[in-house]
């Protein structure tokens, strides 16, 4: 390890706690959780495997707060139903060798598959757009009764999590899911205190973080995934983010993950990245930069890092703090390791197509993909870097059958 690089230095977070290294796995959907929804000993050996690799902070995939609201069929759920001895074994092993283990938190509101729901919740009675109606059910706007409701399944998981040995939570508010929809103009149209204006929007956010908070104590490390914008032109936008994440700071959150896009506008998987931001590697390094001149709370930067130098440039230019790296990690477990052993480490995580761009969006390959190398992993294997796409392709058609081609999570 060259200890001389910042990316080998740690974090303090706050007053009780350091991080080891400024390497951050951000959250993937790895699709491993059992029929009733409890973690199965293979996503335990996942992440088990990305301790091993050296990183600092490492962020499971989104656990759904409702099991009667799910993202995708093999979604982890954490609520009164679930059987703690699972994720308490998760817990123990994807936090050995001074790992972070952090579970995301979440409900999808509206971003349920049809096959799932028929009718699912949202802020307003707005259907996606887009090209997505087919896919996804028109929602039905929240009771005040419900939204109380699933501020406090959000605060029982995180409570939970807690007693289960997870080191921390982190909140998912990015990508176009229930708390992001409550955030966007686009998807909250209502007229009470849960939405109108920008300050009323930002109510539902801030009141699940002073939820959580509260159902974890002052010291317990809390943390939020944001978009930096939906990149949509009446959606959630970056000056609003910034209003957000000023909220979020004064109310004492611990760490800010910055992503962007929605289902809608995927920005969060590279979708229409300018060739300058690609140069920089990270996809939200320019926001991040305005937003260090507003709050001083950790930050981390998710999309595009590849090599040890951009990584170690934007975090010795104090733009941000940690590093967030997910599709990499996907094919690299012990990226962390080989990026502080080698100056020169550049992770290829070239597209993977099989030659018929519109079959590549149906099948979401950019997702799939990666989701196959997990499955990799998970069942003890290496991963595959030539693994072909068709062969992808057709284990998901075997697996889910016509469902197979429907969007999903990012």
């Amino acid at each position: 390890m060259d200890a001389d690089l910042i990316l080998a230095s740690p974090l303090k977070l706050n007053e009780s706690l350091a991080i080891k290294n400024r390497f951050f796995k951000s959250a993937m959907s790895e699709q491993l959780g059992d029929r009733h929804h409890d973690p199965t000993p293979q996503l335990a050996q996942l992440y088990r495997l990305w301790s091993e690799g050296g990183v600092g902070i490492s962020v499971t995939g989104n656990v759904m707060v409702d099991r009667t609201a799910l993202g995708e069929p093999g979604n982890v759920v954490l609520d009164k139903h679930s059987d703690l001895a699972r994720f308490r074994q998760w817990a123990e092993q994807g936090s050995g060798h001074d790992t972070q283990l952090w579970m995301q938190l979440n409900h999808p509101g509206k971003q349920i598959p049809a096959m799932l729901c028929k009718e699912p919740l949202a802020p307003s009675a707005i259907p996606l757009g887009r090209g997505l109606e087919s896919n996804f059910n028109t929602p039905k706007a929240m009771t005040e009764a419900q939204i109380l409701a699933t501020i406090d399944a959000f605060a029982y998981a995180a409570k939970q999590a807690k007693a289960c040995g997870f080191d921390g939570v982190q909140i998912h508010a990015a990508h176009g899911y229930l708390i992001s929809q409550f955030l966007s103009p686009r998807h909250n149209q209502r007229s009470d205190q849960w939405g109108g204006s920008s300050e009323a929007r930002q109510r539902f956010v801030l009141e699940v973080f002073g939820a959580i908070r509260q159902a974890v104590g002052p010291t317990f490390p809390v943390g939020i995934k944001l978009n930096s914008a939906d990149f949509m032109k009446d959606g959630f936008s970056q000056a609003e983010s910034m209003a957000v994440v000023e909220a979020l700071a004064e109310a004492g959150v611990d760490l800010i993950e910055i992503s962007g896009g929605t289902y809608e506008s995927p920005s969060m998987v590279g979708a229409g990245v300018k060739a300058s931001t690609l140069k920089r590697e990270a996809y939200f390094l320019e926001y991040a930069e305005l937003l260090r001149q507003r709050i001083d709370t950790p930050l981390v930067v998710t999309g595009g890092f590849r090599s040890t130098k951009a990584m170690e440039q934007a975090v010795a230019d104090k733009v941000t703090d940690m590093v967030g790296v997910a599709r990499s990690m996907a094919l690299i477990p012990d990226l962390p390791t080989r990026a502080l052993a080698d100056p020169a480490f550049v992770a290829d995580v070239t597209r993977r197509t099989t030659g018929f761009k519109a079959l590549d969006r149906a099948a979401m390959l950019d997702i799939t993909w990666y989701e196959a190398q997990l499955r990799r992993m998970a069942q003890g294997k290496s991963p595959k870097p030539r693994l072909s796409a068709w062969g992808v392709l057709v284990e998901i058609f075997i697996a889910l059958g016509t469902h197979a081609f429907i969007k999903r999570r990012a």
